[in-house]
């Protein structure tokens, strides 16, 4: 009989080269560093992590620091790029274990599927048509399984006008593929430094937090927001039901770190 799966996800880390750097304030790599270590009782129950993109800030020093960080966790990494991230030399360097870099993964009764959706020297997202070629594929082939979609870019609106430009551009080609398969059950991504979590024809729709400097929610500009750091952990029921929360470290600093839970 099928068991529930347990994923933790991290996205937009944004890791630099230089391990003392910030992203707007914010020094991402320690800010990493404490959502890991937080996360710890979690991740020991899980089936693997889920990492959703801009994993550097446009630095390719800064693999090697999340290699450092979740490697030595003892599970594998589900992992795929971002707009900071160079998509030849994001799979070069976390193109072997624990990174998993395949279209899909089967974990128990559920298929994740891990889309790239990195339009080349864009902000913006577009899935190119082998992705959506790579995601008919892996719908049409997952059986009975239920589908948990992963990706950077948000298909949906944020209601946040400068975020809204930015999102994935072919959203109906993507959604006309989803459409035709029921086993979806959610879709999960990264890209706009918030939570957000909603429903479209029964599947639920998740944005997660980064590990670093958050965006502020229903902005028209762009806005940076002062909540801290956060992951999200997911629990995927043998159902097809998805119970979720979003976690933040309600105070940060490179040594000190609380934590509050927002149940979503």
């Amino acid at each position: 009989m099928a068991r529930h799966v347990r994923l933790v996800q991290f996205t937009d880390t944004h890791l630099f080269g230089d391990a003392a750097e910030d992203l707007r304030g914010v020094a991402s790599l320690p800010a990493l560093r404490a959502c890991v270590a937080h996360a710890g009782a979690a991740i020991q129950m899980a089936d693997a992590l889920l990492v959703t993109g801009d994993v550097v800030q446009d630095d390719p020093a800064g693999y090697a620091h999340l290699r450092d960080v979740l490697a030595p966790l003892g599970r594998p990494v589900l992992c795929l790029p971002g707009n900071h991230d160079e998509v030849a030399t994001f799979r070069r360097e976390l193109g072997r274990a624990p990174f998993v870099l395949d279209p899909h993964v089967d974990l128990e009764g559920w298929r994740i599927v891990l889309l790239d959706s990195v339009k080349p020297g864009a902000a913006a997202g577009r899935l190119a048509p082998q992705a959506l070629a790579a995601l008919d594929d892996s719908l049409r082939s997952a059986g009975d399984r239920h589908v948990m979609i992963c990706l950077h870019h948000q298909p949906v609106s944020m209601q946040s006008r400068w975020l809204d430009g930015v999102g994935l551009e072919n959203a109906d080609e993507f959604f006309a593929i989803v459409d035709r398969c029921p086993q979806v059950r959610a879709i999960a991504w990264g890209h706009v430094h918030q939570a957000w979590d909603g429903e479209r024809r029964g599947v639920r729709l998740l944005s997660t937090p980064a590990t670093c400097r958050q965006f502020l929610p229903q902005s028209d500009d762009f806005a940076v927001d002062t909540r801290p750091p956060a992951y999200r952990i997911l629990d995927l029921a043998p159902d097809g039901t998805v119970a979720t929360e979003v976690v933040w470290l309600d105070r940060f600093s490179n040594h000190d770190v609380n934590a509050s839970a927002d149940v979503a």
